[in-house]
């Protein structure tokens, strides 16, 4: 499999001569996941309410002086790193080198950012992989990352384990490419990044590739130099961290190093504490996951391992021992974080970013290795005996039917849950709103998507539901006498890290000048969930859009697009609702 060690495969011409192998140029391949990564920004539904609350809320007010605050970002807890979301706020600022801005143009703006720094990531391990490994394997991880819906989502997410997802693309670049000698140190340096300003969980990826450096440095007797690269990496290392502690200090106004408190809060917070009281799945949580969102590209990850395995046992053509040992580090990653995360309780989709990296490159080997089987031309194996044409046929139609699904997917995520990103254009309408307007979201409140998209000075707030957990806050705007940025060190009232509901949060509905609610038939109303969108002597509805009835639709429709026509079964169709924007016409 190791192209190293093992000259890529070629085909013989007529006069002889081996044909190299086509290879995808890396800048087209670099195009291709632009494409699709700009794609993502432009129409991917925000899928969890922390990149709103925890992410663009705190940009928000680093950038327009207010927004929403969680308990998270209380200096009392301190598990939220200002050097993350800083980073993202002057990114966001290029807008203003530019003769037109908006709000909402500075949201897909850095959205689009965040999906051109994935695809240099994406592209660099691409060619790493291409190079080292098989173009053929370069080309199905190609494949796997930009038709996957994970990958649609994870791309231009405003998330830390996004952030770590693309360090460590960087990171297995640099200890696969042994072109002019180990890159131990430039290595150690991505993941620790991924791991410093993102998401320390994200460094675990790192220990087959550490571990790999020091069995090649044992068997070769290269102590002196793998500390020193070592030392060399551990030295980078620190003084990122000592730079994020920094910047994490001057916000909250007294010494935090995030990394520390966030490890500290998910595995010692002890009882009734940590992020086990937001929710638990089942152990096969992520196995439905990832089959959902990587189709048969999961399958083949979880099979490369023993695909690889049975390969080496094929004495026709022996691997060397150093490439055995290789192709194991490479396709450890992603069954050690798979291991680590399945055993946690606590269960979150964006939990799996950081490793789909890891996901496609297995799922590429996997394939790989698999049609390697397949195009055997010995007499005395099953696949011998089956036809070029057929085995051909077989494989075009696996592949595309991975792409296929991979598309209707994406396609049936965005034409179901797009409605919050949409809505709130009637507000940016000339003379539409005013001066000290609100608008209330109740049992919607988890799928706002910013106040980005809130003309300037409307805030947010929240409406009492049935929802008895703890919301966020507004972050304290003083200036005169607490100087700058206030809200980052001032310590907000009602905050609590055990998710205990706190009632100043919520405002009265005669407050709210405008409301987002959502309406589904056959839904039954609640004294604290009212049908607004039905009480048409109160509220006007100013937009509208439609928004999937996942409890009226089927199986397949929740899971892949179906076209609203008479040639699909009436029990697989897809039920809407509407998700609308409704503003107030009288006092309530």
């Amino acid at each position: 499999m190791s192209g190293r060690a093992r000259p890529h495969s070629s085909r013989p011409t007529s006069a002889g001569k081996q044909q190299p192998p086509f290879v995808l140029p890396s800048i087209v391949a670099f195009y291709i996941f632009l494409l699709a990564n700009v794609l993502a920004a432009a129409y991917a539904p925000i899928q969890d309410c922390d990149e709103v609350f925890n992410y663009w809320e705190p940009t928000h007010y680093l950038t327009h002086g207010y927004g929403l605050q969680t308990w998270e970002y209380s200096p009392e807890f301190a598990i939220r790193s200002w050097a993350y979301v800083a980073l993202h706020a002057l990114a966001s600022k290029l807008t203003l080198a530019l003769p037109f801005t908006s709000k909402v143009f500075e949201f897909y703006f850095t959205r689009v950012l965040l999906a051109f720094t994935c695809a240099v990531c994406e592209t660099r391990l691409f060619s790493a992989i291409s190079r080292i490994l098989n173009p053929r394997v370069g080309l199905f991880f190609l494949l796997a990352m930009v038709f996957s819906p994970g990958m649609f989502h994870a791309s231009a997410a405003y998330l830390p384990s996004s952030f770590a997802m693309n360090t460590t693309m960087l990171g297995m670049s640099a200890f696969m490419d042994w072109r002019g000698g180990l890159k131990t140190a430039q290595g150690m340096f991505w993941f620790a990044a991924g791991g410093i300003l993102g998401w320390p969980f994200a460094l675990a990826l790192a220990v087959p590739y550490l571990i790999e450096e020091v069995v090649l440095a044992a068997i070769s007797g290269d102590v002196v130099g793998i500390v020193s690269r070592g030392v060399d990496g551990a030295a980078r290392s620190f003084i990122l961290l000592a730079f994020v502690t920094a910047v994490d200090t001057f916000f909250y106004r007294k010494l935090e190093v995030v990394p520390f408190n966030i490890v500290r809060y998910n595995i010692f917070s002890g009882s009734g504490k940590g992020p086990d009281i937001f929710g638990i799945e089942p152990w096969h949580f992520y196995l439905r996951n990832l089959l959902l969102n990587f189709n048969i590209w999961f399958v083949f990850a979880i099979g490369a391992l023993p695909l690889a395995a049975l390969r080496l046992l094929d004495r026709s053509a022996p691997l060397p021992r150093e490439t055995r040992f290789r192709n194991v580090v490479f396709l450890s990653p992603f069954y050690l974080w798979l291991a680590i995360f399945t055993l946690q309780p606590h269960k979150e989709e964006r939990f799996m970013f950081p490793a789909y990296p890891a996901l496609a490159l297995n799922a590429a080997v996997g394939l790989h290795v698999a049609l390697l089987y397949i195009g055997s031309s010995n007499p005395k194996a099953i696949f011998g005996m089956i036809s070029t044409k057929i085995k051909f046929a077989m494989v075009s139609v696996l592949v595309i039917s991975a792409i296929d699904v991979g598309l209707w997917r994406i396609v049936g995520v965005v034409t179901a849950y797009s409605a919050p990103l949409h809505i709130y254009g009637a507000l940016q309408n000339v003379g539409r709103t005013s001066p000290g307007d609100t608008l209330c979201l109740g049992k919607e409140w988890y799928r706002f998507p910013s106040s980005y998209f809130l003309p300037n000075g409307m805030k947010a707030k929240f409406v009492k539901g049935a929802f008895d957990g703890l919301l966020p806050g507004e972050f304290h705007e003083g200036k005169t006498g607490f100087g700058v940025w206030s809200g980052t060190w001032l310590i907000p009232s009602g905050m609590n890290d055990e998710n205990r509901e706190d009632m100043s949060k919520y405002t009265s509905l005669s407050q709210c000048t405008f409301l987002v609610d959502t309406y589904f038939p056959g839904s039954e109303a609640s004294e604290l969930e009212p049908h607004y969108v039905l009480d048409t002597a109160n509220w006007q509805e100013l937009s509208c859009n439609q928004f999937l009835d996942a409890s009226r639709t089927s199986l397949l429709g929740r899971t892949l697009w179906l076209p609203d026509s008479s040639l699909v079964p009436e029990k697989f169709r897809r039920r809407y609702g509407r998700y609308c924007l409704l503003r107030k016409k009288r006092e309530i």
